[in-house]
């Protein structure tokens, strides 16, 4: 039974803040013992900021008149899986890695069994149902996107805390992790015990048993309410916007390194040529004898559930699995360990990938603009000064997705979603030979998902660029991939080539 004397949240026009910067205003929100919220909204309006102050990571303050603490009660203790706590888990990794020290010089670091922290993991039915029984033993650092976030995901939910948090926690999972999930949901949703929220960005997604929902927009809560009321709010406000608003008519101008990709291209060398590639350790096998090309136009949407292997495929392109050099790997018609060095490989390459967003978000400090101009120099950072032309062709990105404003913000300001379009627009600035998308729309609202996937189709149909598209979503292929590349674990041959 709700306990309606008792709430677990009360907030009465608090305000959220970090340090002089004022993130959240006037939020008044009032949570009770066992509901089930959907906390959303577009990104940057303040979600995961509201997360953090309940968490006790961001000052939480209220200006009401009476200021008792009435005005203001939050949980003792909350559990989390979020892109966030990914963040902080691989940055931690990297903070104690102690390879250098070790003989062979790898540290494994800490396994998700450490993570867990539970007598025989293995036979856990939330462990088991999570489908993590195969990676206990493995690297965090090592893990797929898929793999962390159920990993992540196991961890919440084995919490006892009187507070669940899942945020996005659909993205990444394949169609039956997701599925498995929602059976899960439906669970937690009916025990009286358990209080849950739920952050998602696109309202599309929206999963059932939800009992109220809190909308933040322009970092204020303009709706709280039932799911009924809730409904009749977004047909009102049509907050499904059938046409996107963002500009798309001009693309900014190719650069020289496009117009050199241009001529490359026509010589119709494959840009990605894999002559019987395996890759495992110990006793796993990832990749199983692959033999397969990417020609110029040739748009490729990949596909596969967590953990077949797709994200080491795309290492093995990108140059950061260290088994390219005992396969025969071919990228722009050299074959990989012939004299060229990785900056030569990704000068015509533009990548975007769940790993590249943690590598930049421990080096968040630099401003949008710089972020963009890093993408011309292929490096974490921007180490080289800004010429006007650079920053020139960058304002034009920026103003293309609506950002123009905001080039001076630094990235770790702005939010998980609008993170995520920043790093499509850095892989996007020098308009590559091979544009490498690994779940690009993570993260994304619908307005900001359709304004990449729209941005995604017009670079494809330049001529200039060969785009490598991996998706869990099938709502989310561009017209323009016309082959599939589909990994099949645990079947023989384990990869297969399709037509869409």
């Amino acid at each position: 039974m709700i306990d309606e004397l008792n709430p677990l949240i009360h907030l009465e026009q608090c305000t959220v803040s970090s340090h002089t910067n004022v993130l959240l205003e006037n939020i008044s929100w009032t949570v009770l013992s066992g509901e089930t919220w959907l906390l959303t909204g577009s990104n940057g309006s303040g979600k995961s900021a509201l997360i953090a102050a309940l968490a006790g990571e961001l000052n939480l303050e209220t200006f009401s008149k009476d200021k008792s603490n009435l005005n203001k009660r939050i949980p003792t203790r909350i559990a989390r899986a979020s892109f966030e706590e990914a963040s902080r888990l691989l940055k931690e990794e990297r903070e104690y890695d102690d390879s250098e020290f070790i003989e062979g010089g790898i540290d494994p670091g800490r396994t998700p069994a450490i993570l867990l922290n539970i007598l025989n993991p293995e036979k856990n039915p939330i462990v088991m149902r999570c489908g993590i029984v195969s990676i206990l033993n493995r690297g965090l650092k090592y893990l797929s996107t898929g793999e962390i976030r159920r990993t992540l995901l196991a961890r919440a939910l084995l919490d006892n805390a009187p507070l669940l948090v899942l945020d996005e926690p659909f993205e990444g999972l394949d169609t039956d992790a997701r599925e498995t999930l929602g059976h899960i949901i439906d669970e937690i949703t009916s025990d009286p015990k358990r209080t849950l929220i739920l952050v998602q960005d696109r309202l599309s997604k929206i999963t059932p048993h939800i009992d109220k929902v809190l909308y933040l927009e322009s970092r204020n809560s303009t709706f709280t309410g039932t799911t009924k009321e809730f409904d009749y709010y977004r047909a009102r406000r049509k907050i499904f916007k059938k046409e996107n608003q963002m500009s798309l008519k001009l693309l900014p101008e190719r650069t020289d390194s496009d117009s050199n990709n241009s001529k490359e291209s026509k010589a119709q060398k494959p840009l990605v040529e894999m002559n019987n590639v395996s890759v495992g350790w110990s006793d796993t096998v990832v990749l199983d004898n692959i033999t397969w090309k990417l020609f110029p136009g040739e748009h490729c949407l990949i596909r596969g559930p967590n953990a077949s292997g797709k994200t080491t495929f795309l290492e093995l392109i990108t140059g950061d699995n260290t088994q390219v050099f005992k396969n025969d790997v071919r990228l722009f018609g050299k074959r990989r360990g012939s004299g060229e060095t990785i900056w030569e490989i990704k000068a015509q390459m533009g990548i975007v990938s769940w790993r590249l967003h943690q590598e930049y978000r421990l080096t968040g400090d630099l401003d949008i603009e710089g972020v963009l101009l890093s993408g011309l120099h292929d490096s974490i950072g921007l180490y080289q000064s800004r010429t006007n032309s650079q920053r020139q062709i960058a304002g034009k990105w920026l103003k293309l997705a609506q950002l123009d404003d905001r080039k001076g913000v630094s990235f770790n300001a702005l939010s998980y979603g609008e993170q995520r379009a920043v790093l499509i627009l850095r892989a996007a600035i020098k308009r590559p030979a091979l544009l490498i998308l690994d779940e690009p729309c993570h993260g994304l609202d619908e307005e900001y998902r359709t304004f990449v996937l729209n941005l995604l189709e017009k670079i494809a149909n330049t001529g200039s660029t060969t785009l490598l598209h991996v998706t869990h979503d099938h709502t989310e292929k561009l017209a323009c991939e016309k082959t599939i590349l589909e990994f099949r674990p645990g079947e023989n041959p384990m990869w297969v080539t399709l037509k869409a």
